[in-house]
């Protein structure tokens, strides 16, 4: 099972690694030929975050910096890209501004939404009632799955596994708790960035990596002696966070997340980033999950 995983990730690894030269050489396709109708733009009460928001001509989104498909710096165009960000690009588009995109960790996302350096999380974040004690969250806009990561050839096949051997995760991620229940007795290694664990793991000073399977996917684009078991062993929907009780805010964002996912964006952007790449039957459409739903899935303790 394993090396049937492996064999179809490096196809992955491939195809992603072309269809990021192709974004690099052709990215604004659609702006030259004019294929884009323009949209129309709402007027916001300037005591609304969205009117405040459109009166700096800005919307400041957190997102993550080190991980594709969602999330992550192309050094090829210099630009920050991914799912993630092409939401964000919506969501501005929405309100007539542009987006200014903020590198926002697992573990500091949520302060820089709180002391306001942000205005909007969109960073691969699950759904807890934890959280939703200091933000608010949208509906959900995606649903990854939890699964760990392995060098080529390890003896580690499952979360019991993971007992006594050095594992990664970052620092503010829903792992960090999940790990210590399912494998008490892992030698857990907390890092502000997934990129990190990728180094750790490459030098052998970890034996294994543990989060959202689109993350490790990502990873396995940089080095194909990796490999993902495929275990699905959580659910973790990702919504957008937003100011704790800003009501208003949060039923925009819901309502342009209804959008981009009810005119066909949603499944274009799912498509290009994630979909084209993976066999046909782990193919997803948009989340049917609701936020009441996902909030159960993490409940406080």
């Amino acid at each position: 099972m394993k090396m049937g995983s492996k064999w179809r990730l490096v196809a992955i690894a491939t195809l992603v690694l072309a269809a990021l030269t192709l974004v690099a050489c052709g990215g604004d396709d659609d702006d030259e030929n004019g294929d884009e109708a323009a949209v129309e733009v709402e007027q916001f009460p300037a005591n609304t975050t969205m009117g405040k928001i459109q009166e700096a001509g800005e919307i400041r989104i957190g997102v993550k910096f080190d991980v594709p498909p969602f999330g992550f710096n192309n050094p090829q165009t210099g630009e920050v890209e991914g799912f993630d960000v092409d939401l964000g690009r919506y969501i501005a588009e929405r309100l007539g501004v542009e987006p200014v995109f903020r590198e926002a960790t697992s573990d500091n996302r949520i302060p820089l939404l709180v002391d306001g350096t942000i205005d909007l999380i969109l960073s691969t974040m699950t759904i807890t009632e934890e959280r939703d004690l200091e933000v608010d969250f949208s509906e959900p806009y995606y649903v990854a799955n939890g699964d760990i990561l392995v060098p080529e050839g390890s003896d580690i096949e499952g979360i019991d596994d993971l007992n006594g051997q050095r594992v990664c995760t970052a620092l503010g991620s829903t792992y960090q708790e999940t790990i210590k229940k399912e494998a008490p007795d892992a030698d857990l290694r907390l890092i502000d960035r997934y990129s990190e664990c990728l180094e750790l793991i490459q030098t052998g000073a970890i034996d294994a990596i543990s989060t959202d399977d689109v993350i490790l996917t990502g990873m396995v684009v940089e080095d194909e002696t990796l490999e993902i078991l495929g275990i699905e062993y959580t659910t973790e929907p990702y919504g957008a966070g937003v100011p704790e009780g800003d009501t208003e805010f949060k039923q925009f964002v819901d309502a342009t997340i209804a959008e981009f996912i009810d005119d066909g964006t949603w499944q274009e952007r799912y498509d290009e980033w994630v979909g084209q790449y993976i066999p046909e039957e782990q193919r997803q459409g948009p989340p049917d999950i609701t936020l009441k739903e996902a909030l159960k899935l993490f409940p406080l303790e």
